[in-house]
């Protein structure tokens, strides 16, 4: 599944690109997620724990991540086991920041890859939601800690807490809306 995201920063691109170095930081920005040993070369072992309404699932795993300092962009491959119930995944990510004065855009491509009984949600389009979702609980927090005015009050912010029940079901009610527009754009281009 094939997920693209951009959103934007109101900080300068060396800003922005410094702080996406910064890998555990950013890790406490995206819910569920934990570094568990910097394995050096830009290799990370961690955790995504991912509740999606009823099921829970911690995939565990390493990422491997190759930044390009010269044109502000990357590449993350990530590979996760959940041990208990079974499902695997695994995620290629792209990205890339581009800058105007204060104000960064920054694009984000993924190629995820799930197995398991966590794949049934991926093929209803409601993981595509939910890490739409999760990307503006990123930002936020991306956001909170740029405007940290010391060290220690930026390592003092982290994602919020993502509902797993109310997050699955706002996605799913989003989900359907986006259905229901669709179906009602193909009934009016049908209709004379």
């Amino acid at each position: 599944m094939k997920i693209s995201h951009e959103f934007e920063v109101e900080r300068p691109i060396e800003r922005v690109w410094e702080a996406f170095q910064d890998v555990p930081s950013v890790a406490q920005c995206l819910p569920g997620a934990s570094i568990t040993e910097d394995k050096g070369d830009n290799v990370y072992a961690g955790a995504v724990e991912v509740k999606l309404g009823p099921m829970n699932a911690k995939f565990e795993g390493e990422a491997t991540i190759t930044p390009d300092h010269e044109n502000h962009s990357g590449s993350i491959i990530g590979k996760g086991v959940d041990r208990s119930g079974g499902s695997r995944g695994q995620v290629d990510v792209e990205y890339r920041l581009a800058g105007s004065g204060e104000h960064t855009r920054v694009f984000v491509d993924a190629d995820i890859k799930l197995s398991g009984a966590v794949a049934q949600f991926g093929r209803t389009g409601l993981i595509e939601e939910m890490s739409k979702r999760l990307i503006d609980e990123l930002v936020y927090c991306l956001h909170g800690k740029l405007d940290a005015e010391t060290a220690e009050e930026a390592a003092a912010i982290e994602a919020g807490d993502v509902k797993g029940i109310g997050l699955f079901f706002s996605s799913l009610v989003t989900w359907i809306g986006g259905l229901v527009k669709r179906l009602i754009g193909r009934m009016r281009k049908t209709t004379p």
